[in-house]
């Protein structure tokens, strides 16, 4: 990987005849496809019967690419282990929490910490490394495909072990996990830890300490397993290392890049969701800071299976989508995929050549794409995505917190992506960044949603309030241990002392008419709250009818040169959404941070080098719009001079204003 943009596809030449092949790489070359993707699949093709294992083929695959300007990315073939593997095996396969055993086919079927799986998975990897690893044209690895996509937590016996021998590690003895669990409930006190049992079927609920350790434990141990491939492939190569993930998967996302070389995921959001578009690229551009991340697969159009399709895209929207890929710090666009399977599940895909080898409704807007890549690369080269000084927390931990226990079905990718929506309609240029990150260049951070923020983490936001900086925490933040259990020294435990707030009560405010009233607005109030007594001095919010009329919802504490402002109830509703709006410009306007005049829909992504700004502009909801210029500019594109002030953006459109 250098000093360039990619434009990509995933590819499955091993589902083709040597003239396809042909075809589709002089194909790749009309379409500016520069990177493939393959062998994620293609475990059969590698090693057809267990102990036969030959390469040839895709050695020779790379090369030709390779002879024809497209680069590789080298794919482990784990998510797909072949019929001798699974054949008579059950005790090898993944079992779900209802106690189903997975059969042979679709994919992720093998339960990975299985130990022969482990065996036969660095078997096949190790030989793989060795035959591609250093072949020109390979520019990087994935491993495996979508880790717990399909699947969550799996109940077989060899998980079993495992689980025991973790809890043991954790905790120590049995006598500090009954401790920390409060096992006394329901008579689940616990012997020893082989009595511990997996969160299967049950007449009722599971203890929430149970279910919720039992969800890390599992992203712990596929984390383990990508560490143990990528170990084996840097013995023999130095190409670097990803995973394709996303959002919904049942994987901590922080942990799994820790030991991988750059960040990569797949997104299928349609254009109406275009703030989880967004958020992605906010949050894998901070998983791997310093390294630019990779969109490794989206739909030329549309994403569809044999059960279900989603709307095509607009004309215009794919280029729109990749220009603020790029602009906010994407390396590579690649999508799912070339051509079109003819079998399969996913046959109705959209792909940039149909299976019968003819350009698809995608085609034009692939093309579009390339022109546009072509244009920008000079720009993008040579400048870095500014750093911003608004930061939103995202936590794949608080993800599970609120998995096992979601109150009245909350979500907590809606949660969040509607959070961050609202401070993209600002037009606030900000991060998205996992828990352990660090808080250096920001004025604002904001920690929404999170059950239970750490030690490590109260101490490192409060330092960042100490120098100046402030915190908005909540809602919905604060109120559980480690454990998943309620704290019993103060309602939100240590942050209470280290605030210095006291918590009233909690407890749902939804329907019971309370209204909250902060920053010149009120809305209804809702969600599992928290109440602090009103003090003039540190109410800023308060409640309205309801049954905690008079007391506040929001309140602000001096912490050295900052200050902490606990949000303690959602606003909900239109009304709640523009209560949220003005808190959020309220404090961003404090700290003195700017913000880009931009109507809504329409994105300013900036990027800076040691001479200047560079501002991207892009329509991403096909109205057009407007961004207000704060000084004269040079249009990248055309040398044009602007002046300072409004300028237009079409349908989908994107420009590039130099701010010198």
């Amino acid at each position: 990987m250098g000093k360039r943009l990619y434009h990509g596809a995933a590819y499955y030449p091993e589902l083709w005849s040597e003239e396809i092949i042909e075809q589709d790489i002089m194909l790749m070359k009309e379409a500016g496809i520069n990177v493939v993707r393959i062998g994620e699949f293609a475990w059969h093709t590698m090693e057809p019967e267990e102990g036969n294992i030959d390469l040839d083929f895709f050695v020779n695959v790379i090369k030709e690419l390779y002879d024809n300007g497209i680069e590789t990315v080298m794919c482990t073939p784990t998510p797909t282990p072949p019929i001798w593997f699974t054949h008579g095996h059950p005790e090898r396969m993944y079992i779900d929490q209802d106690g189903k055993v997975m059969g042979h086919g679709s994919r992720q079927h093998a339960c990975t910490n299985n130990a022969y799986f482990r065996e036969k998975a660095n078997i096949i990897t190790e030989h793989i490394a060795k035959a591609v690893g250093n072949l020109p044209g390979l520019i990087g690895w994935q491993i495996d495909n979508e880790f717990k996509c399909h699947v969550s937590e799996c109940m077989c016996k060899t998980c079993k072990s495992l689980w025991h021998e973790w809890l043991k590690e954790r905790y120590g003895t049995v006598e500090k996990l009954n401790e920390a669990w409060g096992t006394k409930i329901w008579s689940e006190y616990y012997h020893s830890f082989e009595q511990v049992p997996q969160p299967g079927p049950a007449p009722f609920l599971h203890n929430s300490s149970l279910s919720t350790m039992y969800r890390l434990f599992s992203m712990e141990k596929i984390a383990e397993f990508s560490d143990s491939q990528a170990e084996l492939i840097r013995k023999y190569s130095d190409a670097p290392i990803t995973h394709n993930s996303n959002i919904p998967f049942a994987v901590d996302n922080e942990r799994l890049f820790k030991n991988l070389d750059f960040a990569s995921f797949d997104t299928y959001a349609t254009q109406e969701n275009k703030a989880s578009y967004l958020m992605n690229c906010d949050l894998w551009r901070n998983f791997k800071r310093g390294r630019d991340f990779w969109i490794m697969e989206t739909s030329t159009s549309y994403a569809a299976s044999l059960e279900s399709y989603a709307s095509p895209h607009a004309n215009g929207y794919l280029r729109a989508e990749a220009v603020a890929a790029y602009a906010l710090g994407a390396e590579a666009f690649c999508y799912w995929l070339w051509r079109q399977q003819r079998a399969g599940c996913e046959q109705p895909h959209g792909s940039v050549i149909s299976a019968w080898g003819k350009p698809t409704v995608g085609y034009q807007n692939v093309l579009a794409v390339e022109e546009m890549r072509k244009k920008i690369e000079p720009f993008i080269v040579t400048t870095r995505p500014k750093q911003p000084e608004v930061a939103v927390t995202y936590s794949d931990r608080a993800k599970v917190f609120l998995q096992t226990e979601p109150h009245q079905g909350l979500d907590y990718r809606g949660l969040i992506t509607s959070f961050y929506e609202r401070v993209v309609s600002l037009g606030i240029h900000r991060d998205v960044i996992p828990e352990n990150a660090s808080l250096e260049g920001y004025k604002l951070l904001f920690t929404p949603f999170v059950q239970y923020i750490s030690k490590e983490y109260i101490d490192k936001a409060i330092a960042f309030v100490e120098a100046g900086g402030t915190w908005v925490v909540g809602p919905l933040s604060g109120g559980r241990t480690g454990e998943h259990t309620i704290h019993t020294n103060a309602a939100l435990g240590d942050l209470e002392e280290k605030v210095g707030v006291e918590a009233l009560y909690t407890y749902p405010m939804d329907g019971t008419g309370a209204i909250g009233n902060a920053f010149g607005e009120k809305a209804p109030l809702g969600l599992w709250s928290t109440i602090f007594e009103y003090d003039e001095k540190t109410a800023v919010g308060t409640v309205e009818g309801g049954v905690s009329e008079g007391k506040a919802f929001i309140t602000e504490y001096k912490i050295g040169d900052g200050k902490v402002v606990m949000l303690g109830a959602l606003p909900i509703g239109e009304a709640g959404d523009s209560l949220l709006k003005k808190m959020i410009k309220h404090y961003s306007n404090e700290a003195d941070i700017p913000s880009q005049a931009v109507t809504n829909g329409t994105i300013v992504a900036p990027r800076v080098n040691e001479d200047f700004e560079t501002w991207f502009v892009i329509n991403m909801d096909g109205k057009g719009g407007t961004v207000t210029l704060p000084s004269n500019a040079v249009d990248g594109l055309s040398h044009e001079r602007i002046s300072k002030g409004e300028i237009n953006v079409g349908p989908y459109e994107y420009r590039v204003i130099e701010l010198r």
